[in-house]
């Protein structure tokens, strides 16, 4: 394939067989490939990150769902551990950048794919904003000179939402800076980074749980204001593990910058999901057990950094929110290099408007410094809507989640299609050790049948356009319906894009992508 790149750019290091593997699919080895196992499982760990997310959304669930909001951990674990075994499968198969982008494009056609792709980046873009946002969880709490506006550092208060914004921003301009730079500054970042959230997230287990005040049993009770019940409280809860369990699939985004990417990735996709997945549901079992009360409401505003300082102590509380502040900095950083991967691979294959610079790797650090910067800028333009409305802080988290999953079901409803019509079946290839490519065997039907239902299904749950979560004050019609609109504006924005750059290729004012040919995706 031809791309935008200078044609001095060479591959670093020199030539491997992933390097040949890339140019089964007609590309060339431009960004460097020097990412190990740890890196790649950092990668998607640092995505789905439990430390920042619980954190952030621990205090919504409760609200919601009371102590039985634990039960919808496992629910979802197990959906997206689902999803994730047919991921694994595709990043063994095609290990390229842009993974949503490229599995769904080459399971489906080159139109389909876009959308994924395009659904995928606007939503990978929300996260990397929202992310950000989770600063003000535990900053202020850390020290109250971090709260510059007002006095009520609450998220959804108006002071609170404003300084989210301020602080997040702040974190915009570095984590744009290290994208900028080098990846393997990024790498070393990342992996410190994880290594010091899974040792923090154990102390902070082992040390809840030294001071429980209850027994495990009280996650049988609900004590939710829903009118619903359990199901409600259940269904609502569920967005705090819906909002965390999501990234894995980080890991095959970096495929062509990790060494070994096809016996890697498929690997570290289910193992950095099973790590989170089971730090984060500890870590919200201690968190309840260990709460001083249950009942004073504190739990339902001031989520986890509530627990840690009154449980622990000021000195020991603050010492691990410390950890949680380089955990949500990580983070950010990881959902932003994901996203910053998805442009450029689409834009490689001339799928986006101005793709000429946002495919241009930098010979010297390896990266693609434009997504870098769009995604930076976009990201905390969508800050500013903290400024409006405290609402806006759960609207930002909720959309990104919804745009994420229905991304995830552009890949398992065409990859299903594919298996019953029997054109994807046990790869025949072998990895970089010469052992065979991963795969789901006999299996691959009935999981992927679960693993797009799942989808769908907490689709709709979590862009439910419900007034009692989304506009619980009342007269603000257009968060309770944020999700719903902000996905069809992009559906929208995206059919538009699409119809002019087919007129355009037609009057021949601009050219057919050569990606379409030599890269062998289908056609639009």
């Amino acid at each position: 394939m031809t791309t935008t790149a200078d044609s001095d750019v060479r591959p670093d290091p020199a030539e491997t067989s992933a390097d040949r593997s890339l140019a089964e699919f007609g590309y060339r080895q431009e960004l460097h490939r020097s990412l190990g196992r740890y890196a790649s499982f950092a990668a998607g760990f640092s995505f789905i990150s439990v430390l920042t997310t619980v954190f952030q959304f621990f205090a919504f669930g409760y609200a919601f769902g009371g102590p039985a909001f634990f039960w919808a951990w496992p629910a979802v674990l197990i959906g997206q551990m689902l999803v994730a075994a047919c991921f694994a499968e595709l990043a063994a198969r095609y290990p390229i950048s842009g993974a949503i982008y490229q599995w769904s494009s080459r399971l489906s056609n080159l139109t389909f794919g876009w959308f994924a792709g395009w659904i995928m980046v606007i939503g990978q873009i929300v996260v990397v904003a929202a992310a950000a946002l989770a600063l003000q969880v535990v900053m202020p709490a850390i020290w109250s000179g971090f709260q510059l506006v007002g006095s009520d550092p609450a998220p959804t208060s108006a002071s609170g939402a404003a300084n989210a914004a301020i602080l997040g921003v702040f974190l915009l301009a570095l984590t744009t800076l290290v994208n900028v730079l080098d990846n393997r500054v990024m790498s070393l970042i990342n992996r410190v980074g994880v290594t010091a959230e899974i040792i923090g997230a154990v102390l902070i287990i082992v040390l809840l749980l030294t001071h429980s005040e209850r027994a495990p049993g009280i996650t049988f009770h609900t004590g939710t204001a829903l009118e619903s019940g359990l199901t409600g409280a259940l269904l609502v809860g569920s967005f705090t593990a819906a909002y965390v369990m999501i990234g894995f699939d980080s890991a095959g985004e970096m495929s062509e910058e990790t060494r070994n990417p096809r016996r890697t990735a498929p690997r570290t996709i289910l193992t950095a999901l099973a790590a989170a997945g089971l730090l984060g549901g500890l870590i919200i079992l201690a968190g309840l057990l260990a709460a001083p009360s249950l009942t004073d409401g504190r739990l339902g505003t001031e989520g986890l950094s509530y627990v840690l300082t009154s449980s622990l102590g000021d000195g020991m509380g603050r010492a691990l929110l410390v950890d949680v502040v380089v955990a949500i900095a990580v983070a950010t950083l990881a959902i932003q290099t994901a996203a910053c991967r998805m442009l450029f691979s689409m834009a490689r294959d001339g799928q986006l408007p101005f793709s000429a610079g946002l495919a241009r790797v930098n010979p010297r650090t390896g990266m693609p410094s434009g997504p870098a910067v769009v995604v930076g800028v976009l990201a905390a333009a969508l800050l500013l809507l903290n400024f409006a409305s405290p609402d806006a802080f759960l609207a930002i988290g909720t959309t990104c989640i919804v745009m994420l999953y229905l991304a995830y079901a552009m890949v398992t409803g065409p990859l299903l299609v594919q298996r019953l019509k029997g054109t994807f079946g046990v790869a025949e290839g072998t990895d970089e050790s010469g052992k065979p490519l991963f795969s789901l065997g006999r299996w691959g039907i009935p999981v992927n049948v679960l693993a797009l239902v799942y989808g769908l299904f907490m689709t709709v749950n979590l862009a439910w356009p419900r007034a009692a979560v989304y506009d619980p004050a009342g007269g603000h019609w257009y968060f309770q319906w944020f999700t719903v609109l902000f996905l069809l504006v992009t559906v929208v924005f995206g059919v538009l894009y699409r119809l002019m750059r087919v007129r355009r290729v037609r009057s021949g004012a601009e050219s057919a992508p050569v990606a379409a040919n030599t890269a062998q995706l289908p056609p639009e």
